[in-house]
């Protein structure tokens, strides 16, 4: 049982303070997200809507009730140590969580008191390293607002993980990605424009042949990320992973997406990897052998290689 200084909490809901004063008052660190105190019994939560992304966090109110908030550690896998432990324990070290949200250059925002959620306080995600770095897993704590805390407002999270599998046909449109579901504000890069073109020019294709063409959106169980299919043929129930270069590693990872993809299907699909033009034998060879089809653009079409 953690046994801190007897300082009251006299903070009022719905108030701005400046973060200095909250820590010359109640303890904690000045700098970062999750501030534990050693002179008084609370855990001190910043979340920056302005900022967070930069950090792969996208804390904010869910579909579930909860306010889903990330836990630290900028670069590589978070682990349960340090501020994200403290938020894990406060209950048995008799520490209050209490909420602040950033609203200008060393304001915050009282939001009130929580308390981590008693069943499935947390789940790990993957989101970007600072600056578009690459993924690593986060950890994401659910807290339950109290009596002592405003009502849901401000940012959103736009889902939260549930038990349940959902699978569902969504148009082809360049902005439905997995890439920008992690974070929408990011450019696109010079590979994914040209997957994109590829996508567009054989979805045409495919069209003018008088097939129904989608993709698909899936969220599985606990995750809270969706994937998203390049393209699913609906009339020869065909997924189509898409890559804008032949090289091995390209062709490795379409076959990877396309495997986890299909798991998820209630119908059992075929399988093509698309790509700008013929890979190397070998490469055909190894996506044939795991009875993958090869599309590849060849003129003004589409050339492809079947088990």
């Amino acid at each position: 049982m953690f046994e801190p200084m007897s300082v009251p909490w006299e903070l009022e809901l719905g108030k701005t303070y400046r973060r200095i004063k909250i820590h010359e008052t109640y303890g904690g660190r000045r700098q970062g997200g999750i501030s534990p105190s050693r002179v008084s019994p609370n855990v001190m939560l910043f979340t920056d809507p302005t900022k967070n992304h930069k950090h792969g966090y996208f804390d904010g109110w869910g579909e579930d009730g909860y306010f889903h908030y990330a836990g630290e550690g900028q670069t590589g896998d978070q682990r349960m140590v340090q501020g994200n432990l403290s938020i894990y324990n406060h209950v048995a070290e008799g520490r209050a969580l209490r909420l602040f949200r950033i609203v200008s250059v060393g304001q915050a925002f009282y939001c009130g008191e929580f308390v981590l959620a008693p069943e499935d306080p947390t789940y790990e995600k993957d989101a970007p390293e600072t600056n578009g770095g690459p993924d690593r897993k986060v950890i994401m704590f659910r807290l339950v607002r109290t009596k002592d805390a405003l009502p849901p407002s401000g940012a959103v999270v736009s889902h939260t993980p549930t038990s349940m599998l959902n699978v569902e046909d969504v148009d082809v449109e360049q902005h439905n990605t997995e890439h920008t579901s992690v974070d929408p504000s990011r450019e696109p890069y010079e590979s994914e424009r040209r997957e994109a073109a590829l996508v567009q020019a054989y979805k045409g294709h495919l069209e003018r042949a008088g097939h129904t063409v989608k993709r698909k959106r899936i969220y599985p169980p606990d995750e809270a990320r969706p994937l998203f299919t390049d393209i699913h043929d609906l009339t020869t129930n065909t997924l189509v992973e898409a890559k804008g270069s032949v090289t091995r590693e390209a062709i490795r990872m379409a076959i990877g997406q396309l495997l986890d993809y299909r798991r998820h299907l209630e119908r059992e699909p075929d399988l093509a990897v698309l790509v700008p033009t013929r890979p190397r034998q070998d490469l055909i060879n190894f996506c044939t052998g795991l009875k993958i089809s090869v599309v590849y653009q060849h003129g003004n079409g589409f050339d492809v290689i079947e088990p």
